[in-house]
């Protein structure tokens, strides 16, 4: 979680928040698309996280990618900003956050994968027609709004 989230936890606890931040699409040459297996939920979803005080949410999209993932993308193509009550979400741990999701499309990208943040307990890249079992629901909105 970062230091901004983790402070505004601090004081207002489990309550639901609005929570801005940017979602990536990685795909590779075979048109697969990158999904992360969450720590937290044990479900797959999307790189992405929330927005850092002083970023614009092409910085959060770099940022992210690179923390969840270890690659880097010489471009973002943005593709749409989602939000609304079916982007409401509930933690494991109580937290409830509103999401405000900006929807990028990472270009050329170059590293290899890792995990370094933690927040990954695999990363693999699925076919469209043959998604990962126990899809994040974020992630289905995504996925069927612009692939399907």
């Amino acid at each position: 979680m970062a230091d901004y989230t983790k402070e505004i936890r601090g004081l207002i606890g489990n309550r639901p928040i609005i929570l801005v931040g940017s979602t990536i699409i990685v795909m590779n040459e075979e048109k697969e698309i990158l999904f992360q297996l969450r720590s937290d939920t044990k479900e797959w979803g999307l790189p992405g996280g929330a927005m850092e005080i002083g970023e614009n949410l092409e910085q959060t999209a770099e940022r992210e990618l690179f923390e969840e993932t270890g690659l880097k993308a010489k471009s973002f193509k943005f593709i749409d900003v989602l939000s609304g009550s079916n982007l409401y979400y509930k933690y494991p741990n109580g937290d409830e956050v509103y999401n405000v999701i900006c929807v990028y499309i990472a270009e050329n990208t170059s590293g290899e994968l890792a995990m370094n943040d933690g927040e990954s307990l695999d990363l693999k890249y699925f076919s469209i027609i043959d998604l990962p079992p126990k899809l994040d629901e974020r992630a289905k909105i995504i996925i069927e709004k612009h692939f399907i």
